[in-house]
């Protein structure tokens, strides 16, 4: 695959989870995937991703920074939303913004393995100074 490829690719696979079509994540990730050290089925990482969606409704994945090497992405992705909770935090149902920072391995057209780092410390902070 070209750069160029893989850009598209990854467009096409951050796409496909802002439209919420979890149902066609095989096209992007390879079945397994490795997310942070951690094998999982595609049906797995479905999961995850779908309890993200549930928890965030307004969850949108905009690139910030985007840079690819070969068959190697990484990128810098903001979210601005509203949380109903995360991963375990209270509910303040107000919108607060974060980033994810995610290095992505393709391998054969799909992504193989993920590299995943959510700043929690500023969830937290918004999520605590909302109330």
């Amino acid at each position: 695959m070209t750069q160029s490829q893989v850009g598209e690719w990854y467009r096409g696979y951050l796409a496909c989870l802002n439209e919420k079509r979890f149902g066609d994540l095989a096209e992007f990730v390879h079945d397994p995937v490795v997310h942070n050290d951690r094998t999982l089925a595609v049906a797995e990482f479905q999961d995850l991703l779908r309890r993200d969606a549930a928890e965030i409704p307004d969850l949108y994945y905009e690139i910030e920074r985007l840079v690819i090497d070969g068959e190697e992405v990484a990128c810098r992705i903001r979210f601005d939303c509203t949380p109903t909770s995360f991963r375990g935090l209270p509910s303040t149902n107000r919108p607060i913004s974060f980033v994810e920072h995610v290095f992505y391995q393709y391998r054969n057209g799909r992504i193989a393995q993920i590299w995943s780092m959510i700043d929690m410390d500023a969830i937290r902070d918004q999520l605590s100074t909302a109330q």
